[in-house]
């Protein structure tokens, strides 16, 4: 059965992260963390309903104060560096290492970094919550900055360029560099997740070479039966908690024959119950940065491929 199989492979992975064995999970504990694996693995190929059964989580206001307060020395700390020679995070590197860096990054690698907590100015534990922090870097050759800012600011375009995880994207407003966007993420790694977000985004451009960009999520919505007659949106913060803030800093730099550029972006989910952390929180985490991986990933190729029309 397929339900057997995922759930084999989930326990496989939260094994070989801990060095445990089968047995090893008893009694009455043992009972209740397969049902939960249960819930998550048995949903049917292509469930839009996938998060039944998973326990709702409300967002609470000391998670919100320690989440802004994190966002706000990020802010402080991305603020600093625009302004710099070291312009990038892996500037910042040993000369060897950031060499090695760039050359992957010209070999058409996308360079990622989880942002620890000392380079954060703080830690990233919170009270009702986790904080994931991810950076991500590209190069694209031969491209202008005229046309990476063109292809980001192309927001009703997105839900072609960034496919499957944006599904749907609108500009609802426009005045010079600022934008007002609605987009329907949709992420699956074991879950089917659904989301619907109103960001505003502005746009800064710091010299002929170089420019920066600024997002925050204003409205997060867990959608529920997505695609069916019973969709409905989950109330904000009182729903499954898989993502309650989303703040993004992109910046870029033409140079090289092409232009880097580089995103960092700071979300905020639910935590998760301790017996079950070892084996969920892993996929929970990786999700952050397999998604700002294949953003860096479709920008590269959706300027490379507007050139090529």
């Amino acid at each position: 059965m397929k339900m057997e199989s995922d759930k084999d492979e989930v326990w496989r992975f939260g094994m070989r992260r801990n060095g445990a064995k089968r047995g090893q999970v008893q009694g009455l504990a043992g009972r209740w963390l397969w049902g939960w694996v249960i819930i998550l693995v048995a949903v049917p190929p292509g469930a839009n309903h996938p998060a039944a059964g998973y326990p709702a989580s409300s967002l609470q206001p000391a998670t919100i104060r320690a989440f802004e307060n994190y966002v706000a020395r990020t802010e402080a700390r991305s603020g600093k560096s625009l302004g710099q020679a070291d312009f990038f995070w892996i500037d910042e590197l040993t000369k060897q290492k950031k060499e090695e860096a760039y050359e992957r990054l010209k070999s058409g690698k996308v360079e990622l970094r989880h942002v620890s907590r000392e380079e954060a100015g703080g830690s990233s534990a919170i009270p009702g919550g986790m904080i994931h922090d991810w950076q991500g870097m590209v190069f694209i050759p031969g491209a202008k900055l005229e046309e990476v800012l063109k292809l980001l600011q192309d927001y009703d375009d997105h839900a072609m360029y960034y496919a499957p995880d944006v599904e749907k994207a609108k500009i609802e407003a426009h005045d010079g560099d600022h934008f007002r966007v609605f987009m329907r993420f949709r992420r699956k790694k074991i879950l089917t997740v659904v989301l619907n977000t109103e960001q505003e985004i502005t746009y800064y451009r710091d010299s002929p070479t170089r420019a920066h960009s600024r997002s925050s999520a204003t409205r997060i919505a867990e959608v529920e039966n997505a695609g069916t007659p019973q969709e409905r949106e989950k109330t904000p913060g009182d729903d499954n908690g898989f993502m309650w803030r989303l703040e993004t800093w992109w910046r870029m730099e033409e140079r090289d024959g092409g232009v880097y550029v580089q995103n960092e972006v700071v979300s905020l989910t639910r935590d998760i119950p301790g017996i079950l952390a070892w084996m969920i929180e892993p996929f929970l985490t990786s999700i952050p940065k397999e998604s700002l991986e294949f953003t860096m990933e479709a920008t590269r190729r959706g300027v490379l491929g507007r050139k090529g029309r």
